[in-house]
């Protein structure tokens, strides 16, 4: 029987299985879009054409003390091609490198470890520029937004006089997309704003690709206008992890730019739900812990039938990625708990335990990780070993015609229904 060998991104290795051609319904990807062949020029040319606003060079003053706020060690966000621009162009304006932090936008995350964060911005940056770790314990309140949220914000970012935004743009499970003003918050925010914030991701219309009407992007929005983003640089990048596109200038008109390119690469429509849809995260960092690879496993409801399976192949080095999701997972006793109990009181990190008992109760998940077993079966997850194990489960339950689909980059491709 003729098969269809695949090899999947797993952690910072890969993960290689084959399935017959006869269960195989497609196989579904972002759309390729080549990168520039040089990514410099994509950024140097947003920035010099930015979007519904001054360039850089007219917005700040030789004594600007300027916060430029980037994304952590669990996005794909390249700073260290970002900064370098972007930063030149400050120079050119007269600011000085003392009069510069970069920021790391951690939100709730753990803190990075010093070569983490060379890393995320290059050597040269890191030893010629303060970068400093958002601090959620040292945050200052600027009062509420019109709609009664709390804003609380990193007091580093607070006193500055220039507030820059760094991000990548990618469909995102509550808040419609990532980049634009989600550096802010959560990035820079307290966990009280935090929890105010995505409490919303329980609404109707917060969902993934969608913006207008969707509440959780607009209470981002509405605090990022509170706090004063004065310019934002955002990419949007491929599989590879390479740019295919860079928008800069207003916080709203060019993430929404970018926004219509993300839907361009991201939005695939399918012919069909399937009885199984196996999925990748995309590899590392989308698959660094169960908090960043429950993204992807959400784009994969999108692919399956209610009833269906979702192979999860997911690294997950650092286990769970969260202390609260963690307790609250592994205090469950049911996956409707988490869901329950949301509902009941707010608390950050037990959302994305919510979050995956409503997927749960659409489809069953397989997971495929370096997680122990007894870990996977805490999640309401089955084990397995191999792709090809957790294969054969799905054959042996839906039958030997099951219709399967792949997603080999489910952290960044967001299915629909070609009729829907």
């Amino acid at each position: 029987m003729k098969k269809r060998e695949y090899t999947l991104r797993y952690g910072k290795g890969e993960i290689k299985f084959s399935i017959n051609e006869k269960n195989l319904m497609e196989t579904i990807s972002p759309r390729k879009v080549s990168p520039a062949s040089d990514e410099e020029s994509l950024i140097q040319d947003a920035l010099k054409n930015p979007i519904e606003s001054p360039l850089l060079s007219e917005i700040v003053y030789p004594k600007s003390k300027i916060a430029v706020i980037t994304s952590d060690v669990t996005r794909p966000t390249p700073s260290y091609k970002m900064l370098p621009p972007l930063l030149n162009q400050l120079k050119e304006a007269g600011v000085e490198n003392k009069n510069i932090t970069i920021v790391f936008a951690l939100g709730i995350h753990r803190k990075h470890t010093p070569l983490e964060m060379k890393n995320l911005v290059g050597e040269k940056i890191y030893h010629n520029y303060r970068c400093i770790d958002h601090d959620k314990e040292r945050c200052v309140s600027i009062g509420k937004t019109k709609s009664g949220l709390p804003v609380e914000i990193f007091d580093q970012v607070a006193e500055a006089d220039i507030r820059i935004c760094l991000g990548n743009i990618e469909p995102h499970y509550f808040a419609g997309y990532t980049g634009g003003l989600k550096s802010v918050m959560p990035g820079v925010s307290s966990k009280t704003s935090v929890s105010a914030t995505h409490k919303l991701m329980l609404s109707p219309g917060s969902v993934a690709g969608k913006i207008k009407g969707n509440p959780t992007r607009e209470a981002i929005e509405e605090v990022g206008e509170k706090i004063g983003v004065d310019f934002i640089l955002n990419v949007v990048l491929n599989a590879q992890k390479k740019i295919i596109a860079a928008v800069a200038g207003d916080k709203f008109a060019a993430h929404r730019k970018g926004c219509e390119f993300a839907d361009r690469s991201f939005k695939v429509k399918i012919k069909e739900k399937a009885d199984v849809v196996i999925v990748s995260c995309g590899g590392y960092p989308k698959d660094i812990n169960v908090y960043q690879a429950q993204k992807a496993l959400d784009n994969a409801k999108y692919a399956v039938k209610d009833g269906g399976t979702i192979i999860l192949v997911a690294e997950c080095k650092e286990g769970f990625g969260d202390k609260i999701f963690e307790e609250w997972m592994l205090q469950a006793t049911s996956f409707r708990d988490p869901v329950k109990r949301l509902k009941e009181e707010f608390v950050l990190g037990g959302h994305k335990a919510a979050a995956i008992g409503m997927l749960l109760e659409k489809a069953k998940v397989i997971m495929v990780s370096s997680l122990s077993p007894d870990t996977v079966k805490k999640l309401f997850f089955t084990p397995a070993k191999s792709v090809e194990e957790a294969i054969s489960m799905t054959l042996e339950e839906y039958g030997k015609d099951a219709g399967f689909l792949v997603m080999p980059s489910g952290g960044i491709t967001l299915p629909s229904v070609a009729e829907e």
